[in-house]
């Protein structure tokens, strides 16, 4: 499935004139997907149409680093957030989105009760650069990090894997969720059996 839908995907390599030849009629802005809108399918449940057309490809914040630093009151669990970090870097999806959706991603990332913040960065994709990327990050960030539901594990790692993220980031993606639910599990467990 995933690899039918890869091809939907336009090519990372095209070149810019392509890519405004295809989008001239609407002005856009570019969007930095690390979290959950990396997979275009679930991204498609908020914009109301197909977005694989507005992918430009795999991209690479550098100077940060991910982290599950809010809790999601819609999904009951650990959402990601990207931190600062000099020596970290964060792979995602770069997208060229229609003006037309920006109110609604603001909404989705909660940013008018204050979830999350847009954020300009700037990001590589394919050694090119990028500026003035929009991206989004926790407004209040929790003191330690919260682990991913299920859904949310899969959402994101399905978004990783289907648009082309490195294979070693996916490998630590999947392993970093996978410590923070084994830990929550541990938590819980002891909550649930006392000494």
């Amino acid at each position: 499935m995933s690899f039918q839908f890869e091809e939907k995907i336009p090519n990372s390599h095209r070149s810019d004139h392509h890519w405004q030849s295809v989008n001239s009629k609407e002005s856009t802005f570019y969007y930095f997907a690390y979290g959950s809108c990396m997979c275009p399918v679930d991204l498609k449940r908020t914009l109301g149409e197909n977005v694989s057309q507005y992918v430009i490809g795999v991209a690479t914040l550098k100077g940060y680093r991910l982290g599950f630093y809010r809790h999601s009151l819609r999904r009951n669990c650990g959402a990601l957030d990207i931190i600062p970090d000099a020596n970290s870097y964060v792979e995602g999806v770069l997208y060229s989105l229609p003006w037309r959706f920006s109110d609604l991603l603001d909404e989705r990332e909660e940013v008018p009760r204050n979830g999350y913040r847009r954020e300009l960065v700037e990001v590589y994709n394919q050694d090119k650069f990028y500026s003035n990327v929009r991206t989004y990050v926790v407004v209040n960030k929790l003191n330690e990090e919260l682990a991913p539901n299920d859904w949310y594990f899969e959402v994101v790692l399905r978004g990783a894997v289907t648009c082309g993220l490195s294979q070693e980031y996916c490998w630590q993606l999947f392993h970093h969720m996978y410590q923070l639910q084994q830990r929550q599990q541990l938590i819980e467990v002891k909550l649930n059996n006392p000494s």
